[in-house]
């Protein structure tokens, strides 16, 4: 069950009706927006931009898609008790809402109740808003914008292929997890997958062995150089640097021959162009 927290100041939940109304998403009409129609350097909205939006909330992420300065969303996933996929990173409500207690003890009824508790930190002003289930964001962003997702919950992949499936969206929606055995899983399924690894894992992994069922390796841009090299080498598609937060990191990262970055700040990110590429001089020849 969740506890509840001191609630002071609690705005109503933002109306979606004024930000988009009811939309069919764009795999059942012409022009469906996939991973194949991605420029070939990627921006994404980690969180929907963490450092700029409430985390994982739909106005966040409509925030996000409306702005432009990301080619896909990302978000993270949980299950309730009664099996509804909802919205949220951690398994606890209580850094990011007012109440507190493990998300997967709620069922959808009591999901009704929870309200994210926007940083003070953000820019601009955010109201308090009911997180949203994954349905409501495929119903409204998908197909619309490429959107990535991590299953925190690995029982929850078939019920999320399920839905996905349901909207036609299999080309449009990347799988993320840290497990390599269920990003085989994923795409035993037919769905797109990532596999996210931290630096630390990046020491020791070999990331040609994943290439025949990872379609989005995403990498630690802390991770030592040599090992970013290794995976951008390894034959997987697309290699995505998380979690970036500045144009330095991102323009390292790039240079090393990645192809995206994850990032808080996609806003920041947009106002500073990338540098030109870091040419190393050769051996006898002078810079």
């Amino acid at each position: 069950m969740a506890t509840r927290i001191a609630l002071t100041g609690l705005a109503s939940a933002v109306s979606l009706v004024s930000l988009m109304g009811p939309t069919i998403p764009l795999e059942w009409g012409p022009g469906p927006l996939t991973v194949d129609s991605l420029p070939r350097v990627t921006y994404v909205a980690h969180r929907g931009g963490a450092r700029e939006v409430p985390e994982n909330s739909l106005t966040g992420l409509m925030a996000a898609y409306g702005r432009g300065t990301a080619h896909v969303l990302d978000f993270d996933t949980r299950m309730l008790r009664d099996g509804t996929l909802v919205v949220m990173h951690d398994p606890l409500l209580n850094r990011t809402t007012y109440l507190g207690g493990e998300v997967r003890r709620l069922n959808a009824r009591e999901w009704q109740g929870v309200r994210v508790r926007p940083k003070a930190s953000l820019p601009g002003s955010w109201r308090s808003e009911r997180p949203p289930t994954v349905a409501r964001v495929l119903d409204l962003l998908g197909g619309r914008v490429v959107l990535m997702l991590e299953a925190k919950d690995p029982r929850s992949l078939a019920p999320l292929a399920a839905l996905l499936r349901s909207r036609g969206l299999t080309r449009s929606v990347v799988v993320n997890s840290n497990d390599p055995s269920l990003a085989r899983r994923a795409h035993g399924m037919g769905l797109l997958t990532g596999l996210w690894r931290s630096a630390e894992q990046l020491r020791a992994d070999r990331p040609e062995h994943w290439r025949s069922y990872v379609d989005v390796l995403d990498v630690d841009y802390k991770a030592r150089d040599a090992d970013l090299v290794r995976a951008v080498s390894s034959g997987i598609r697309r290699v995505w640097a998380h979690t970036v937060v500045t144009p330095a990191q991102r323009d390292r990262v790039l240079d090393l021959g990645c192809d995206g970055v994850i990032t808080d700040t996609p806003g920041k990110l947009a106002r500073v162009p990338r540098r030109e590429p870091q040419r190393v001089p050769q051996r006898g020849t002078r810079p």
